[in-house]
């Protein structure tokens, strides 16, 4: 793996990837060590510029040989601990709809960690390979200086800080408040990041910065907009399996910086701008929303991106990745995706990320600019051997637009041929049933179901399904919710997780006109909406029926006003489309009508 002994230590690689090299291997050789890098603000309120915690791994021949060698580098603001889940954390989501809980607790996350180690991630596969990995505290976390912003300006200038050291641009310090300097003059100034979920997002924000020396970036599961984390088409909706989240949730969750500092900026940002800005009354898209979606920052961006994401992830949902690489395309960076049937979380292969990083980090060229842009795991194939496809959504795909007929309280037809004269069916909100039961039931007036008939052959869907629909609310205000499943619903001992959910969708009727203005419905009047639900790349087999629901509040999701709102569909202006490889003719082979 390296030269004779006398030689020096250098990285090496086989078929385009770093190899393990055995002078880097021992851990007991590597040098681990602490510092401060100097942002250019401050966010605690102590007239000073926030300094960032940053720890480094490096082989020893970085110290000993002169070796240089680029940098992985994973940020969070978890690494210090967070607050757990105490009784009260969440706001209670069982009120009407426009109106305002009772307040929640605001517990105290007690800091753990030891200098100077920040976090042991990604350490034992890169530095073996041949890289340094840095890891640092996110502002006002750990020992970081500053104030969680949860998406504000800060998040992204932080990391943007530590990558201008790592190139010789900024201050480090030995202190956090000292003014002895350390340079990191074993970086050869390429800077790559990756991470999951929160630390995969503050890549996509350091690379809106477009700062030099970040050359690519490996988003895994990336919340890339909070209100599309915390709302959906104007409707306030939790990330799946934290009901009752929002954005101030998540500042109290990860505040784990210096005691000292927190009343200033619980003050300052939960206390003000998030109460101010994050309106949990109408689900309205306003500014301090969009200052929070990095899609509206990516001017500057230049890293090369490999995204990661499960298209059955229903806390950050698959539309954060698939926004983002969308718009990377347009701009002209290398952009590839990676697609898994699973849920939050899940990397690429490391065969992926190893090509990316030697390519855009060491400058080998291996050609993965030139590999396919989507790689999607199939239903039945592991994580590891994704299928390659021209792109994401599948070029493929054509829009197939399905129209219904009516049916409750049983099943309707869900079908592409003419059905004019169905008329209106209504249904009675109820969250006491979730929607797994709203879908099994063969008969229920709390949902309305359209099925189409047995697949005769497998179909293909690539890309966002969209839903029109005219309904009339009894309120002034209703939830929307939209699934689009697989029946029968497959309850066995160990049903997979695209067996029953095809995707979902969920949205307020008060913003069928605007997002960023909702009006009350006049109950009994007819409103008509269109939206997207998440994107999709899935199989459905033959012998399975495509089941479109509408129902009102989801359990699951949306908040819990009292049963009995009533939500009437006018059939005939209802319709969905679906993405579907191959477009009608696959249908009509699927589905002779």
């Amino acid at each position: 793996a390296y030269g004779q002994a006398g030689e020096k230590a250098v990285p090496v690689f086989e078929n385009g990837e770093a190899q393990i090299v055995p002078a880097f291997e021992n851990r007991d050789d590597w040098i681990r060590h602490d510092l401060w890098v100097e942002t250019e603000f401050d966010t605690d309120g102590d007239q000073k510029l926030d300094r960032m915690h940053v720890s480094v791994t490096r082989p020893k021949q970085t110290e000993t040989e002169g070796l240089k060698l680029p940098v992985i580098y994973e940020s969070s603001p978890y690494f210090a601990g967070t607050a757990g889940f105490p009784d009260g954390l969440f706001w209670d989501v069982k009120h009407e709809l426009g109106e305002m809980a009772e307040e929640r607790v605001h517990p105290e996350v007690i800091r753990r960690g030891e200098r100077p180690v920040i976090s042991n991630s990604q350490i034992r596969t890169w530095v073996p390979r041949g890289y340094i990995v840095v890891h640092s505290s996110s502002p006002g976390t750990g020992l970081s200086q500053g104030s969680p912003t949860v998406g504000g300006d800060n998040e992204s200038l932080a990391p943007k800080a530590v990558i201008d050291w790592l190139c010789g641009r900024a201050k480090g310090y030995t202190e956090p408040d000292g003014q002895e300097t350390v340079t990191a003059f074993w970086s050869t100034g390429k800077v790559g990041m990756t991470g999951t979920s929160y630390n995969g997002t503050i890549p996509l924000a350091a690379a809106t910065t477009g700062v030099e020396g970040l050359e690519a970036i490996i988003p895994i599961s990336p919340n890339t907009s909070y209100y599309h984390y915390y709302r959906s088409n104007g409707l306030v909706r939790s990330p799946g399996g934290y009901l009752g989240e929002d954005i101030d949730v998540l500042y109290d969750f990860i505040h784990s910086g210096d005691e000292s500092k927190r009343a200033y900026s619980n003050a300052t940002v939960r206390d003000k701008e998030m109460k101010e800005g994050m309106d949990r009354i109408t689900g309205d898209l306003n500014d301090f929303w969009e200052g929070r979606d990095y899609l509206n920052d990516m001017g500057p961006m230049k890293a090369a991106l490999l995204m990661s994401h499960g298209l059955n992830d229903w806390n950050v949902m698959p539309e954060h990745s698939y926004r983002i690489y969308m718009a990377a395309k347009e701009k002209g960076i290398p952009a590839q995706i990676y697609y898994h049937q699973n849920g939050h979380g899940g990397p690429p292969p490391m065969s992926m990320m190893n090509r990316w990083f030697t390519r855009y980090l060491h400058g080998i060229e291996n050609g993965v600019e030139n590999d396919a842009r989507a790689w999607i795991v199939r239903e039945q194939d592991k994580p590891s051997e994704p299928t390659a496809y021209e792109d994401f959504p599948n070029p493929d795909a054509e829009p197939v637009t399905f129209n219904l007929s009516s049916g409750a309280p049983a099943s309707g037809r869900l079908s592409t041929g003419n059905t004019e004269g169905q008329g209106t069916e209504s249904l009675v909100d109820n969250y006491s049933f979730d929607g797994s039961a709203l879908a099994k039931a063969e008969i229920t007036n709390h949902r309305l179901i359209y099925l189409t008939p047995e697949l005769a052959q497998e179909i293909h869907i690539s890309g966002l399904p969209e839903i029109t629909i005219r309904l009339a609310a009894s309120k002034p205000a209703a939830n929307l919710s939209v699934w689009l499943v697989s029946l029968p619903w497959e309850e066995g001992r160990s049903p997979k997780i695209t067996d029953n959910i095809i995707t979902r969708g969920w949205a307020d009727p008060q913003n069928h006109a605007s997002l960023s203005e909702s009006e009350p419905l006049t109950p009994g009047e007819f409103y008509t909406l269109t939206f997207k639900l998440q994107p999709d790349d899935q199989i459905i087999p033959k012998g399975q029926k495509i089941g479109l629901m509408i129902f009102s509040s989801d359990r699951e999701f949306t908040l819990w006003p009292e049963p009995g709102t009533e939500l009437t569909v006018d059939l005939d202006a209802t319709s969905i489309t679906l993405p579907v490889v191959g477009g009608a003719a696959s249908i009509k082979s699927a589905i002779p009508e």
